[in-house]
């Protein structure tokens, strides 16, 4: 089968395209159209042949329901029965908007459609395009998530294809979608009425319109074995071909597990994958890193998820880490999608860290531009068992400066540098109980106690590694004496990699 693919823009929708694309669907073929949540796979809702077509392209389970899309309020009188009073209420709020109800089904509507449920789910898009084929079809379309089932769902017609070319009639390609997350379906066969999956309108949302309504606990836990009464229920869904895993915790926390499973994915010669934000990303270093949004606006990172996860695939990457998210608002939807690719596979944030007791280590010299650079380069050029944000600062720097040409030129000659180093006065600002700060000698460490008196984890590096050999310093002296102070440095700082990596395993 060749799927044809027709662009339209909503603005200005193009009444040909609307026309041909609704005769495929009186035919019996199938559709895939944009919505304001996800692009669907169209159907007539009303045919048992149509939704057996639909459940083959997508290798869907037949017991998973799928959503009846209508255009007309009225027309819903024509699929469901016992409608409750409630539902005015609700469809004048929320429709056409991202809501799906659950109601009994009429005879009108097959089985096939349904997945063999006496209950029917009914949507009415906002999406002008959507709204304008549903009427073109004869007002009923069935429409799952265009995609191979388990995969992310769609938000552009290119996902579409990258599952379905071929295996449908046609595709209108409309561009991006505004939501990015399917929508929020609500059982109207209970009292209250129960969230079943949560999307962009919320239980507070509803409380305003309805007064109470319950939310299905099963949302955020495991597989239900029961026959799935919505779409997303039951089977693993959203999922990318790698391995996802939600890292939870507290933010920080998050952060830090993150980085060092990424480390040690790096030190085995293997990158991860990285879901993070425009506010964290800068604090990874390694790993394929890729930014879903901004948690100032959550609708950022549910608009962008599918694709994110999509683009996880054309990365080598076995493994992706994921951070998480509030679950207030949009964010429970965010969460619920992230735990159904994820198969629910979590791991604590702070099983990880937990493990290490210093993520932080800062060379304190006097004016930051020759030993504690030095030392602190040659720190990050060790076989770290972990990883650590490694820092140098002075207690002297009347104005930031480049590192010493000299000390420059010997860390050359060793195949490390210190480009790019700008001195930085030493503050004691913002430091956790997680941080070592190794001084150069005892009169940097004496000053930092005697003016940071809430600090903790202050040592000299000779004390710190047991050796008392003297760091010379080389300032206005001849290169030879620079490399002489790189040659105690060398020393002492694999002997700082040493108990480093003891301490990693729990050896001291």
């Amino acid at each position: 089968m060749k799927t044809i693919v027709k662009k339209i823009d909503k603005n200005q929708i193009d009444d040909e395209v609307i026309r041909e694309a609704g005769d495929v669907l009186k035919r019996g073929g199938l559709v895939a159209f944009p919505t304001e949540t996800v692009y669907g796979l169209g159907a007539d809702a009303l045919k048992e042949e149509a939704a057996k077509k639909t459940y083959e392209a997508k290798g869907r389970p037949s017991d998973n329901p799928l959503i009846v899309h209508i255009s007309d309020y009225e027309d819903l009188k024509k699929i469901a029965v016992n409608i409750p009073p409630e539902t005015d209420a609700l469809a004048a709020h929320f429709w056409p908007g991202p809501l799906t109800m659950i109601f009994e089904k009429s005879e009108a509507v097959p089985y096939g459609t349904t997945g063999g449920l006496d209950t029917v789910a009914v949507r009415m898009p906002s999406d002008p395009v959507a709204a304008a084929l549903i009427r073109a079809a004869g007002g009923f379309v069935s429409a799952p998530s265009a995609n191979t089932s388990g995969r992310p769902s769609p938000t552009t017609a290119e996902h579409v294809l990258e599952d379905l070319d071929g295996k449908i009639d046609m595709v209108i390609d409309g561009g991006s979608v505004d939501i990015g997350l399917e929508s929020t379906i609500l059982d109207m066969t209970v009292d209250p009425p129960m969230i079943l999956r949560p999307g962009a309108i919320t239980a507070d949302m509803f409380e305003e319109v309805i007064g109470p309504v319950s939310v299905d606990e099963t949302i955020l836990g495991s597989e239900s074995k029961k026959a799935p009464k919505a779409p997303g229920m039951k089977y693993r869904h959203y999922a990318p071909k790698a391995k996802l895993i939600i890292v939870e915790g507290d933010l920080r926390e998050e952060i830090l597990a993150i980085r060092q499973l990424a480390y040690a994915a790096h030190r085995d010669g293997k990158d991860v994958g990285i879901i993070a934000t425009g506010e964290t990303i800068p604090f990874y270093k390694y790993g394929i890193v890729k930014n879903i949004g901004t948690r100032e606006n959550e609708r950022s990172i549910a608009r962008n998820l599918y694709s994110v996860l999509r683009e996880f695939d054309e990365e080598d990457v076995d493994t992706i880490y994921s951070e998480s998210f509030a679950m207030q608002g949009i964010g429970k939807a965010i969460m619920n999608r992230l735990e159904k690719a994820a198969g629910h596979m979590r791991i604590p944030a702070a099983a990880i860290t937990k493990r290490q007791k210093y993520r932080r280590v800062i060379f304190v010299s006097s004016a930051d531009s020759v030993r504690g650079p030095m030392a602190a380069e040659l720190l990050r050029n060790q076989e770290l068992e972990q990883e650590y944000v490694i820092d140098s600062m002075g207690m002297v720097v009347l104005f930031p400066e480049p590192a010493n040409q000299k000390a420059e030129a010997i860390m050359k000659s060793a195949q490390m540098t210190l480009e790019g180093h700008v001195s930085r006065q030493f503050d004691g600002e913002g430091l956790q109980d997680d941080t070592l700060i190794l001084t150069v000698d005892g009169n940097q460490k004496e000053k930092i106690l005697a003016e940071y008196d809430n600090l903790k984890n202050v040592y000299t590096l000779n004390e710190f590694v047991g050796d008392d050999t003297e760091i010379p310093d080389p300032y206005g002296k001849p290169l030879t004496a620079y490399g002489e102070c790189y040659e105690v440095l060398a020393r002492l700082v694999g002997q700082l990699a040493a108990r480093l990596n003891l301490l990693a395993e729990g050896e001291e």
